[in-house]
C-alpha cells in the first residue's frame, strides 16, 4: 500500500466518481482505476461497489475512508516538518475558507503572503461554514476561515475580523422608501437565501431568534448556493436579502441595490485549525501576516479617524480584530 494509492483511494471516495477523480488528480482513468483495483485486490477486499457509471463506498470503504484520511494527514504533518527544516524557501500551506471570506476578503491577503512567502503553495478550496469546519476537523486542509460559528471541541478557533452585514433590495423595493426597517418586519417581504449551513444564513437565524422568529416565518422566494447568485437575484426584484458589504459594495455605488437601515450585528470571521496539529513556519508565518495587517489598519484608522469611524470600500468592509477564543497558541 502507497501514499498514491491512499490519495486516490480518498479522491475517488469523495468524489464517488473515477472520471473526475482522476482529472482532479492529473491521472488517466484507467491509473486511477488500477490502483483502487490494486488495493482491493491485494486485501481481498470490496471498497466500492459499481452499479453502472455509479460507485459507492461499501461499508469496509467507509470504514477505510477514515483511516486513509488520517494517515494522509499524518503524512502532511510530515512534509511540513521537513518544509520547516528548509526555512520558508518551499513547503505547502492549505486553505479552506466559506464563500465571503474565499472571494472576497482572502485573495488579496493571499497574495500578500506569497508575495513574501513565493516558494510556498496556498491551494484554497471554497464552501460553506459547515463544509469547512469539516475540512479542518478531517485534516483535509492546513487552516480554515469561516463567518459561521463553530461547536467542534478538536478546533481551534481565533477571531480575525469582523465583517459588516445589512439587508440589501432593489431600487424599487417598497423598503426602498422607508427610514428604517425592524426584524420584526421581516415577514412582509420576500427574501432571497443562502442554503443552510452557510455562516450568512446563520446570522439571519440569530436576528429572527431575537425577536422569537425563525427562518420558516420568512416568504422564501429563492434558496442559492452562491453570494454572487444571491445579488444577482436581488438586483432583479426578487426580494431582499441579508449580505455582506464585501459582497455589495460595488452594486451599491452604482445604485443597484440599496442599503436598508436595519441593525444587524457585525459577524466574526474565524480561523481555525485542528489543535493537535502541528503548526508548521508557514502557518505561523501566515498568522503573522494578519498581525501586521491588523496594526497597520488600526493605526490608519487611528490617524483618519480617530480610531472610530469606518471606511466604506470593498477591502475595508471588514474591521481588524485579532484575539484568541480558545486560547490554543498559532
Amino acid at each position: 500500500m502507497t501514499l498514491e494509492q491512499l490519495r486516490i483511494f480518498v479522491a475517488v471516495a469523495e468524489r464517488e466518481h473515477v472520471t473526475r477523480a482522476a482529472a482532479d488528480l492529473n491521472l488517466t482513468q484507467s491509473a486511477t482505476s488500477a490502483a483502487i483495483a490494486a488495493l482491493e485486490h491485494r486485501h481481498a477486499v470490496k471498497l466500492f461497489d459499481r452499479v453502472g457509471r455509479r460507485i459507492a463506498l461499501t461499508d469496509a470503504g467507509r470504514l477505510f475512508l477514515q483511516e486513509a484520511r488520517a494517515i494522509l494527514t499524518r503524512a502532511a504533518v510530515g512534509e511540513q516538518v521537513l518544509s520547516d527544516l528548509a526555512g520558508l524557501k518551499r513547503g505547502r500551506l492549505s486553505f479552506a475558507a466559506s464563500q465571503t471570506i474565499g472571494n472576497y476578503w482572502l485573495p488579496q491577503r493571499l497574495a500578500a503572503f506569497r508575495k513574501r512567502h513565493p516558494g510556498i503553495e496556498t491551494p484554497l478550496v471554497i464552501g460553506n461554514t459547515e463544509t469547512v469546519a469539516a475540512a479542518i476537523h478531517d485534516g483535509l486542509a492546513d487552516i480554515g476561515l469561516v463567518e459561521g460559528e463553530i461547536d467542534d471541541p478538536y478546533l481551534a478557533q481565533e477571531v480575525v475580523a469582523t465583517d459588516t452585514m445589512s439587508i440589501v433590495v432593489a431600487p424599487e423595493h417598497p423598503w426602498s422608501a422607508r427610514d428604517a426597517v425592524t426584524p420584526d418586519a421581516f415577514g412582509e417581504t420576500s427574501w432571497v437565501l443562502r442554503e443552510p449551513g452557510s455562516g450568512t444564513r446563520q446570522l439571519l437565524e440569530t436576528v429572527l431568534r431575537r425577536v422569537g422568529q425563525t427562518i420558516a416565518d420568512l416568504d422564501i422566494a429563492l434558496e442559492l448556493p452562491a453570494n454572487e447568485a444571491v445579488r444577482a437575484a436581488v438586483e432583479a426584484g426578487a426580494g431582499a436579502s441579508l449580505m455582506s458589504r464585501l459582497v455589495f459594495a460595488t452594486a451599491l455605488r452604482s445604485g443597484v441595490l440599496l442599503e436598508i437601515p436595519v441593525e444587524i450585528p457585525p459577524r466574526r470571521f474565524l480561523m481555525l485549525r485542528q489543535k493537535e496539529r502541528y503548526v508548521g513556519r508557514a502557518a505561523q508565518a501566515f498568522r503573522a501576516l494578519l498581525d501586521s495587517e491588523n496594526l497597520a489598519n488600526t493605526s490608519e484608522h487611528s490617524a483618519h479617524d480617530g480610531g472610530m469611524g469606518r471606511r466604506s470600500d470593498a477591502y475595508s468592509a471588514t474591521e481588524p480584530l485579532c484575539r484568541r477564543a480558545t486560547g490554543a497558541a498559532w
